[in-house]
């Protein structure tokens, strides 16, 4: 994914109303920043990122207000279920952005791909 001009003669996607205004913005930049060779499903997986990016919110404000660890009947220490919910949508998000192309950190700062996921190699399976 490539970095093109606002200047694009393609409509740009709008951002689905159900996002937050923090999401929306991010999607909107996204849109207008990065449309070169952005197809229909990149645009749906940026609204997935944008989702996980709502939920992870929703989790976050969730914690804040009744602690990452709760007592359960028994006694017992448990994690509050919210904790696991921030944890997958963080992932889920990382996920979306890595496969939109967006993305763009080093490739030294990740580990190495396996044979498998190399472009061109189709001996590798």
């Amino acid at each position: 994914m490539t970095k093109t001009s606002k200047s694009n003669a393609n409509t740009p996607a709008k951002a689905p109303s159900h996002l937050s205004a923090d999401s929306k913005s991010f999607f909107d930049y996204v849109i207008h920043e990065y449309t070169d060779g952005f197809d229909k499903h990149h645009v749906k997986l940026l609204v997935l990122a944008c989702e996980a990016l709502d939920r992870g919110v929703q989790a976050r404000k969730l914690l804040e207000k009744d602690g990452i660890v709760f007592t359960d009947r028994h006694g017992s220490i448990k994690p509050h279920a919210a904790v696991a919910i921030e944890k997958d949508s963080r992932t889920a998000f990382a996920r979306m952005i890595r496969e939109i192309g967006l993305d763009i950190a080093d490739s030294d700062s990740r580990p190495p791909a396996l044979p498998a996921n190399k472009k061109g190699n189709a001996d590798a399976i």
